[in-house]
């Protein structure tokens, strides 16, 4: 049976979580521009085998429609 969950339980599950939230930013923060860009590219790559090519084709057409809109209205 489980337990019953307390507002200090609960209260102190926040506080771990945020602790864990605010190391991530930390780590985010000093992680370089080319360890961003090489998870990138590493994540792009692993498109097809994580099977999210269909839904990312999904909106393609919506989200060039709005890049060109941005496109005309930045450039006139």
């Amino acid at each position: 049976m489980r337990k019953q969950l307390t507002p200090t339980d609960a209260r102190a599950f926040q506080i771990r979580w945020a602790r864990v939230n605010a190391a991530e930013r930390t780590e985010l923060r000093a992680t370089s521009l080319e360890d961003k860009l090489h998870q990138l590219a590493a994540l792009m790559a692993s498109v097809e085998s994580l099977g999210w090519t269909e839904a990312l084709a999904k909106d393609e057409d919506t989200v060039r429609r709005r890049w060109n809109q941005l496109r005309s209205a930045f450039h006139g």
